[in-house]
């Protein structure tokens, strides 16, 4: 049992004769069309943008683009933005701003995107301007709030991906959504999963069944949470390919099949690590620490924590301790790691003081353990 499926529980400027003059492009701005010098001199856009861009939209009048460009600062789109917007889709200058984009722009800040957040989102990827708000903007906030509940919710997912108001949700979130009610996944799970995967979600119905069985027949629970980080752990060929190769790397560290199936149920998302992730904290816990590379398969959590932030510093805390005979050897990497901030001082500095003044300067990293 090796693989995921057998662990199935040109633009060129010339320089002018003159050489004390700048670089100048050859076409100067009056020999250049309207709609390449409006391009450059209103929307920030490069020449070679600029020429690219007027293939798709032309104009002979900066009123209807200037009224678009209005309404755009005074939502507060920075000229970064507004340029990338213009490049991805340009028709938007021709829409008309009161009738088309106003109405949209005021839906989405009215369920709660800030002026900073909606300007990021759209010029990111303006589609959204292109979609009918009752035809397709409306229908889908409908069924999203059926299934979420709220507004911020629905924000969450939004700003996750465009793509869950682009698309017909009756074409592929519907039947999802309705094949993991019929799967046994409370509300509370799926909302889990649209709010924070969305994309997920948005798999085609077949594929998408397809993963929810195989997370069913790789013993995952449907009423936990993790039964739909599963879900989006295995989701998609882009994620599985994740999986497969997150399974090398632990299988290289002396893992099992049974140690790799056995932290995925306890922590889906320990299968979605990068390799230099897993490699930096497995090379530090069994190399520097000393522990069974297997014990970190029973507390996968421990692989998300940072290295310089986290493992480090208390493990070079732990490491004084045991030197000076001030706690035994018992201690797991749990006792260690999981706890809070607050409470690793109180047990593990604050208490020892006395005996080891330099121990909160080892903790920040201020005093090295070859120096105690």
């Amino acid at each position: 049992k090796g693989t995921l499926a057998e662990l199935k529980p040109p633009l060129v400027s010339l320089q002018d004769e003159t050489p004390l003059k700048p670089i100048v492009p050859k076409t100067t701005s009056k020999q250049r069309p309207f709609t390449v010098t409006y391009l450059i001199n209103s929307c920030g856009l490069s020449l070679e943008s600029a020429i690219s861009v007027s293939d798709k939209v032309q104009f002979q009048s900066p009123e209807r683009p200037d009224s678009v460009l209005t309404l755009l600062r005074n939502y507060g789109f920075s000229k970064t933005q507004i340029s990338n917007l213009i490049r991805k889709r340009p028709m938007l200058l021709l829409s008309h701003p009161e009738n088309t984009l106003l109405p949209k722009l005021e839906f989405f800040q009215s369920i709660g995107l800030s002026s900073n957040e909606l300007a990021r989102t759209l010029s990111s990827d303006p589609t959204l301007l292109t979609r009918s708000l009752e035809n397709q903007i409306m229908p889908t906030y409908d069924f999203l709030k059926s299934v979420l509940l709220s507004d911020e919710k629905i924000v969450a997912a939004l700003k996750r991906t465009t793509w869950v108001f682009l698309e017909d949700p009756s074409k592929n979130l519907m039947p999802n959504v309705t094949y993991l009610r019929e799967s046994g996944v409370p509300q509370s799970c799926v909302s889990l999963l649209l709010t924070h995967f969305p994309e997920a979600v948005m798999q085609k119905h077949e594929p998408f069944v397809e993963t929810v069985r195989e997370v069913k027949e790789m013993g995952f629970d449907p009423k936990k949470s993790t039964f739909v980080l599963a879900v989006h752990a295995l989701s998609g060929k882009g994620n599985k390919s994740i999986w497969e190769r997150c399974y090398e790397v632990y299988k290289r560290w002396g893992w099992s099949n049974d140690d790799i199936l056995s932290a995925f149920r306890k922590h889906p998302h320990s299968m979605m690590l990068s390799e230099k992730k897993i490699m930096k904290s497995m090379g530090y816990f069994v190399n520097e620490m000393g522990w069974a590379s297997r014990a970190i398969a029973e507390c996968p959590v421990v692989l998300f924590f940072s290295l310089e932030k986290r493992i480090i510093p208390r493990c070079s805390v732990f490491q004084v301790l045991l030197s000076k005979g001030l706690i035994k050897e018992g201690f797991s990497l749990t006792t260690v790691l999981l706890p809070v901030e607050k409470r690793f001082l109180e047990r593990f500095v604050m208490r020892y003081q006395e005996e080891v003044p330099e121990l909160l300067s080892v903790y920040q990293g201020k005093v090295k353990l070859e120096g105690l």
